[in-house]
């Protein structure tokens, strides 16, 4: 009962200034279905950090094998979101559900002789796996699970992400640490918005 949550959020998504000024003005963001997407198909959006969600649009400016597609401009836009029922991993019942999913998904491979998907660097040097097949297949899985059971759709996946080089010695606090919405029904989302500065002006004129 309590995976249904009250409250609007905001997310930010980082993008081409072009597609933006698109999505701005009544063109849809279009779901990401690359079979790498750490939590599943949908919209992703970095919860509460334009900022976060800007520094991601120049890393794919700078490289682009990184993203889908190239971005010549960095841009962020803002969304007011609707979590719904919300697959919400940090919450214990979501936890366990996942791992129960991954269960299933290795006891099928097993049963049908396939391998596991296996998350692998995204480029030269990434040490955080940035390319989730297996993470992407269990949630995947999950969804179709739940489908054929007869449970209700999510509408959304809410996550943090452990993600950089670590921010001092010892600490497990990571410099790009963040949490991630995958929005999978489009109802979910309310509006779209030009993030603002805290003097009132535009984050990005």
């Amino acid at each position: 009962m309590y995976q249904h949550l009250p409250s609007f959020v905001l997310g930010f998504h980082g993008c081409d200034r072009e597609i933006g000024e698109a999505v701005l003005t009544g063109e849809p963001l279009q779901p990401s279905t690359n079979d790498y997407d750490w939590l599943g198909q949908g919209i992703y959006f970095w919860e509460n950090s334009p900022e976060r969600a800007l520094s991601y649009a120049e890393s794919i400016k700078r490289y682009k094998k990184r993203g889908k597609g190239a971005i010549k401009s960095p841009y962020v836009i803002g969304v007011v979101l609707d979590l719904g029922l919300c697959f919400n991993l940090t919450e214990e019942g979501a936890l366990l559900e996942l791992k129960g999913a991954y269960a299933l998904l290795e006891a099928t491979a097993g049963a049908t002789g396939n391998a596991l998907p296996i998350n692998r660097p995204g480029f030269e040097g990434d040490l955080d796996l940035l390319k989730r097949h297996l993470d992407c297949a269990v949630f995947e899985n999950m969804h179709a699970a739940r489908a054929k059971l007869g449970f209700p759709s999510y509408q959304t996946v809410r996550s943090p992400f452990n993600e950089g080089v670590e921010l001092y010695p010892g600490t497990s606090f990571r410099e790009k640490t963040h949490i991630q919405i995958c929005v999978r029904e489009i109802s979910c989302i309310k509006g779209y918005f030009r993030p603002l500065n805290d003097d009132g002006g535009l984050f990005q004129p």
